[in-house]
């Protein structure tokens, strides 16, 4: 008798080759990746800026048709402040059993978390999880991601295309890549059964699975599918219970939140956990941001802006701004450098070779202390610096000015009341009035007013905004999640 796999039907063999390719036509279709918003801040460095994106732009914008794509009723606000906890993270790319799915969750502070379909704007699942104590994240790599290049690729494509053909008996590239990059990963120890890889010598190359990851008002990190909410591990103790930390972020071997004035890691292979005491409370609500070698970034109200050991939290270098820190500290590229900056009470940004903090530039006068700064790259190389006054979105250019680094001006937006923190998406820079209750979307390089969603939305004051997959999720305290877009085929 000969066995089923040798008489498959040639039917039954293209059905298979179809299955095995679904992961890399979800990476086509989705943009290799681009775009997700995993973490407050959107990536490992905090930048708020999603690079590409297949419809929003600012011509597109301007073109007209970019208003609300649905609403959904969430959380109750009852007795707190506002009704969520962090920004709604995405996963953009899901592939499940009933096929190609785009999803956000977000946190709500009555202590459940929310799975939404973000194509469809209905409810996917909900898990209580007995309060919240922070945002939730899905994990990040610390890798800087991709730039956008100018006359190549498209939208929704933050790098050149690639053949998928590769040298004869040798296997597709792509499939190459995806191992190359497990074995690696295996290689350095990387992931945990139930969290990442651990591929065994020789192992085939398969999808790494996707979680999202808590932490309960008891102190307990969860690490949760993102297709159903259901744990496979049971919880692992990281906090004290009825903590008040913020800015969690995860990646694939371990996970980072503040709290007060402590920095907190977890790794998940010996769910050993690490403390790191700083003399003032931590500046900001974003948390750490991570540097590519895996140091972590925070400041602090005292003036310290430090620099620490991957996972260890131990101090590997130190910068003493002579002012307390009012935001957290965001990480980028410029020229053959990675800079930090991060703003002080005193109305200044500093700038720093994340590799040299002990050889400060000069600091920089902006005329406010903002509680969040924001970072882009413009399709022209130009490199730009925005943060929210109480009255305006402010945007600066990044030169370099006597060898150094240094703040030039670039433009000012139209009076806004109270906005919130900004993000640029594909160029476009939006931001959320809290004391009108309005959306608005400028042009990145001119900050020209292109859009504002006017009376759509209802509440007034503290909200989050993240982006990504084609659409802007606003969160507002009254329980709300809005989603604005382009109208799309169901």
């Amino acid at each position: 008798m000969k066995s089923p796999r040798r008489s498959l039907p040639v039917s039954g063999v293209a059905v298979v080759n179809i299955l095995l390719l679904l992961p890399l036509c979800a990476l086509a279709q989705f943009g290799r990746g681009a775009g997700e918003w995993n973490t407050l801040g959107a990536d490992a460095q905090r930048s708020s800026w999603v690079r590409t994106d297949a419809k929003i732009s600012v011509s597109a914008i301007q073109k007209g048709g970019f208003g609300l794509a649905w609403k959904l009723k969430l959380a109750d606000p009852a007795a707190q402040a506002n009704a969520f906890s962090g920004d709604t993270v995405l996963l953009n790319g899901y592939i499940g059993y009933r096929g190609f799915r785009s999803l956000g969750y977000i946190a709500g502070a009555g202590g459940h978390i929310y799975a939404i379909d973000t194509d469809l704007g209905r409810l996917e699942w909900q898990k209580p999880l007995g309060g919240i104590s922070a945002n939730v994240a899905r994990p990040v790599s610390p890798a800087f991601p991709g730039t956008p290049v100018p006359g190549r690729g498209g939208p929704g494509r933050g790098t050149a295309a690639k053949s998928g053909v590769g040298t004869p008996d040798d296997g597709a590239v792509t499939i190459k890549e995806i191992a190359a990059r497990e074995a690696a990963l295996a290689a350095r120890g990387g992931g945990t059964p139930g969290r990442g890889p651990n591929l065994g010598p020789g192992g085939p190359p398969r999808r790494m699975p996707n979680y999202l990851h808590a932490i309960s008002a008891d102190g307990m990190f969860h690490s949760m599918y993102v297709s159903n909410g259901e744990e496979p591990e049971k919880a692992v103790p990281f906090l004290p219970a009825n903590s008040n930390p913020s800015g969690l972020i995860a990646l694939n071997d371990v996970a980072y939140v503040v709290m007060s004035d402590t920095v907190w890691a977890l790794d998940f292979e010996s769910h050993k956990v690490g403390s790191w005491k700083a003399s003032g409370a931590i500046a900001g609500a974003a948390g750490p941001a991570i540097d590519p070698d895996g140091t972590v970034y925070v400041s602090t109200a005292s003036g310290d802006l430090a620099a620490l050991a991957a996972k260890t939290l131990a101090v590997k270098s130190n910068y003493a701004a002579r002012a307390a820190f009012t935001s957290s500290p965001v990480l980028f590229q410029f020229h053959d450098k990675t800079l930090a900056a991060a703003a002080t009470k005193d109305n200044r940004i500093h700038l720093l070779d994340a590799a040299a903090l002990d050889k400060p530039y000069a600091p920089q006068s902006i005329g406010f202390a903002p509680e969040a700064l924001a970072v882009w790259q413009d399709p022209a190389g130009t490199r730009w610096i925005l943060a929210a006054s109480p009255s305006a979105i402010t945007a600066w250019k990044l030169v370099e000015k006597d060898g150094a680094p240094a703040l030039t001006a670039g433009w000012t937006s139209r009076d806004l009341a109270s906005p919130t923190a900004p993000l640029i998406l594909n160029g476009v820079v939006f931001a959320f009035a809290r004391g009108t209750g309005a959306l608005y979307a400028f042009d990145g390089a001119t900050g020209k007013d292109i859009w504002n969603s006017g009376s759509t939305v209802t509440a007034r004051g503290p909200a989050t905004l993240s982006a990504g997959g084609m659409q802007v999720y606003l969160a507002t305290r009254d329980g709300v999640l809005y989603a604005f877009g382009f109208p799309i085929e169901h």
